[in-house]
């Protein structure tokens, strides 16, 4: 009797550009609801508003125009509302395509998030972020963390596990107040860090 081999994981997303339109279809003037977007959160929500922008970069540092970056956050008080049912008008998830900006770059509109309680002696704050484009079977997740936030960043246990001289890949640049720029790298010297989910 022969074994049957193990099964591996299939592809996440069909190689195409169409799945950033597909599932971001109010960016794109579609008439079709989307599930999330990047204006995340209204007056209503409690926290220091802020917004994020930046490029998908390839190997060459041209600016992807087809990528579709997913945002998962905490609310100010580190609670993921999502999954805890805290904050019904703060879900914590955006979405944004980078082929709808002349630039090519994505943004969000959101708030700060915090530190669930009990972890501020090993958390700082940070943006889990995934990445799905043409040409990535699987999509890339990595992490977001605040340029101002040294001091937390310096005991986060996830930043203190990549190698210190990729470290800067994860931070973003505080531009001015409220106002943050992550470029996100898939290749080269500088690639961002991808972790392995």
């Amino acid at each position: 009797m022969s074994k049957v081999p193990p099964l591996g994981q299939t592809p996440s997303q069909t190689v195409g550009p169409f799945f950033a339109y597909g599932l971001s279809p109010r960016q794109y003037g579609y008439a079709l609801e989307s599930v999330a977007g990047s204006a995340m959160a209204d007056e209503s929500v409690v926290g220091e508003r802020i917004r994020i922008e930046g490029q998908v970069l390839d190997g060459s540092g041209a600016p992807i125009t087809d990528a579709l970056i997913e945002i998962w956050q905490a609310d100010a008080d580190g609670a993921y509302s999502a999954a805890d049912g805290v904050n019904a008008r703060f879900s914590g998830f955006g979405r944004c395509s980078t082929g709808t900006d002349p630039a090519a770059r994505f943004w969000f509109e959101t708030i700060k998030p915090g530190v669930a309680a009990g972890e501020a002696d090993r958390a700082a704050p940070c943006i889990n972020v995934t990445v799905l484009m043409r040409g990535l079977l699987s999509h890339v997740f990595t992490r977001l963390y605040f340029g101002d936030e040294a001091e937390a960043n310096a005991r986060d246990e996830v930043l203190l596990s990549v190698p210190p001289e990729r470290r800067a890949t994860l931070i973003a640049d505080l531009v001015e107040p409220g106002h943050y720029r992550f470029d996100i790298r898939m290749q080269g010297d500088d690639e961002t860090v991808f972790f392995d989910l």
